[in-house]
């Protein structure tokens, strides 16, 4: 398999080498030349597999014969051998036909573990037979960054730079990132918000004249294609958990760079029978604002009760437009460095072609805690901020009672007490057993102004020899 990217302009490359890439040369993403397809009858075969073999069935063919076939079933058996719950992504009925999926379960409780935890391993595997040293920066509005700690941190091939808005994270969040001590890991606390952490990142990686000349960066943020591959998989595990292919199901997807909303339409590309995808927003309403209306201008980013969802420039999104624009890569690129200095529209076209495909709602703060508290008291189920929002858009732009909706729960509301003891819960939810000490554990991170030049500075005296 081939990958190419979605302004036109970069060379093709194989899976190794779009794993150890970010940013496309041209400033684009790299997205599969084609994608495999599945028959009914091929994903109906499916039914009743463990996690790990369904995964196997469906990231091979994104692999192609760059890993064998028992190396990386190898590594996808490592994966997800910590995952707290046997079935890896269980589902939770909150009412007929509504659904939760817990993508919580693996080890920094939230659902970026899934892909993190893949990536370490892959990556792990690749430099090891290349004999490669590589830097990883990425940012993380929450979640990324410990899960990208959790998944790297044992590679001795790797140095790694995690960027987070400084006093924009829960204290959870923090403290998951800051309290790995290894000598590689570097956690920097950026004081700005998580846009200008990412936009240092896409930078960095346009140019990375500052590093050495023996190293070069690797993405953990959702750019790298690896994390979108690997999210594919639980859309497929819960369609046929709820007798699926027979019958469409319907996602809601809290959703704020894109990626785990884009790895469900890829799944309903490659087969699976999805009535419906609902982008669940918080104030940072970009995306329901262009879904719904065409607007796709930027404003003011505003810090909410669901932080991993405080963001104004959704990077994956411009993987979607890319279908949407016909494949035309010069279309992207033109409307993507419109966007970055003015206010655009999408073609009519193109938006007509959105349109089809997603079903919007943003999720105000007072119906966030709302939700939580409605739940709870329903079925005494705890929703995090972020999860809440899923399942409050999904209640409100529902299309069909009929069809399963399945809401991602994408966090542990562990991570979120503030928000969660907002809707009437009496005390902070607790820790699962295996992080009951994350208050009592050592920090380590460094305050760093919103300067480029500093955060390479620091990254460069930091490099391992």
């Amino acid at each position: 398999m081939k990958y190419i990217s979605t302004r036109g302009q970069a060379p093709a490359l194989n899976f190794e080498q779009v794993l150890l890439t970010g940013l496309a040369p041209d400033g684009g993403l790299y997205v599969p030349e084609s994608l495999p397809q599945f028959s009914q009858e091929e994903i109906a075969s499916w039914a009743g597999l463990d996690y790990t073999d369904l995964a196997y069935k469906i990231i091979k063919p994104f692999v192609g014969d760059c890993i064998s076939g028992d190396e990386l079933k190898t590594i996808i058996d490592d994966t997800y051998v910590d995952f707290r719950h046997p079935s890896v992504a269980p589902l939770v009925q909150l009412d007929k036909n509504e659904w939760v999926m817990e993508l919580f379960q693996g080890p920094t409780l939230a659902f970026k573990d899934f892909a993190l935890q893949l990536l370490g391993r892959l990556l792990d595997y690749v430099l090891e037979r290349r004999h490669q040293k590589v830097v990883i920066m990425g940012a993380t509005s929450g979640d990324t960054g410990s899960a990208a700690i959790q998944g790297c941190k044992r590679c001795s091939n790797i140095d790694i730079f995690i960027l987070h808005p400084y006093h924009r994270v829960s204290e959870v969040q923090r403290r998951q990132m800051t309290t790995v001590l290894e000598q590689n890991i570097h956690n920097i606390a950026v004081q700005g918000n998580f846009d200008d952490c990412q936009s240092m990142v896409k930078a960095s990686f346009n140019n990375q004249g500052f590093l050495p000349e023996d190293r070069q960066l690797v993405a953990v943020n959702s750019i790298n294609w690896a994390r979108i591959m690997a999210q594919i998989v639980y859309y497929f595990y819960a369609a046929l958990a709820l007798g699926g292919p027979m019958r469409p199901v319907a996602f809601s997807v809290p959703t704020g760079n894109f990626g785990d909303i884009y790895a469900g339409y890829l799944a309903s590309k490659m087969g699976l029978p999805i009535d419906q995808l609902v982008v669940a927003t918080n104030t940072n309403d970009i995306l329901h604002r262009c879904i719904s209306s065409n607007d796709f201008t930027k404003h003011p980013l505003v810090h909410t009760l669901s932080p991993s969802m405080d963001i104004v420039v959704s990077s994956n999104f411009e993987r979607l437009l890319f279908d949407c624009y016909g494949r035309d890569g010069e279309a992207v690129n033109e409307l993507m460095t419109r966007f970055q200095t003015e206010d655009v529209k999408l073609s009519e076209e193109a938006f007509s072609n959105v349109r089809k495909l997603f079903d919007s709602y943003t999720v105000s703060e007072q119906e966030t805690v709302q939700t939580i508290a409605k739940v709870y008291d329903d079925t005494e189920y705890l929703l995090d901020p972020h999860s809440a929002i899923g399942v409050q858009a999904a209640r409100s732009v529902r299309r069909s009672s009929g069809i399963p909706m399945i809401t991602l729960a994408t966090a542990h509301p562990a991570k979120f007490p503030d928000a969660v003891m907002q809707a009437g819960y009496p005390h902070k939810p607790d820790l699962p057993h295996h992080m009951s000490d994350l208050f009592m554990l050592e920090e380590r991170y460094e305050v760093i102004d919103n300067d480029i030049g500093l955060v390479h500075d620091f990254m460069v005296n930091n490099l391992s020899a």
